[in-house]
């Protein structure tokens, strides 16, 4: 796993935001969990959730450039330190505005729970208890369809990724649940103990 513990090493170097470094761990833990269930090398998987949103703090790219900013910046650095091409690509592939196609299971899969990954932390902390262990396909399905929730989540990414994975939604969110169940704590999701 050299390719995952670099990455996070450079996660924590170019990422300072609690909450985006979550995402990346979030989107990381779908990726491997994807890999495994389809028997692909889970540390490249593993690196590219933690990359893909590398350079967002430093360059977000808010004006969507098709050459600067993020994603490009990472991407430009990772090349410099020898990262593959696999890699740079699916990092470049999930940005829709980067023209790059996805074309491998690995960037279609980074493309279909990178924005589910955020959507189902999102849903698992305004349940009562914040536990990821008490979300399932019902409960995201629910509040996808509920517009003011997570407003900046882009319900038709979603749709889309599942489509292009060739994987009906319940079955990609059903996954990306147990993936994301697998690393509760350090996502902040265990949840909290009610009193009764």
């Amino acid at each position: 796993m050299r390719l995952s513990s670099d990455a996070l090493t450079i996660l924590h170097e170019w990422v300072q935001s609690e909450s985006l470094r979550k995402h990346c761990y979030a989107v990381a833990d779908s990726m491997k969990h994807f890999a495994q269930l389809r028997g692909e090398d889970v540390d490249v998987w593993d690196a590219v959730g933690l990359l893909h949103d590398m350079d967002y703090e430093r360059h977000p790219n808010l004006e969507r450039s098709s050459t600067e900013e993020h994603p490009f910046v990472g991407v430009a650095w990772l090349r410099e330190q020898g990262w593959s091409e696999e890699i740079c690509r699916a990092i470049l592939s999930h940005a829709d505005y980067s023209g790059v196609s996805r074309e491998t299971l690995l960037e279609k899969t980074l493309y279909a729970v990178d924005e589910l990954s955020g959507f189902v932390i999102a849903v698992a902390r305004v349940r009562p208890s914040k536990s990821i262990h008490e979300v399932d396909v019902a409960a995201v399905k629910k509040k996808i369809k509920d517009k003011a929730f997570a407003r900046a989540v882009n319900r038709a990414d979603i749709v889309r990724g599942a489509e292009e994975l060739g994987m009906p939604l319940d079955d990609v969110i059903a996954e990306v649940i147990t993936a994301l169940k697998s690393d509760a704590e350090r996502l902040g999701l265990q949840g909290v103990a009610l009193s009764s």
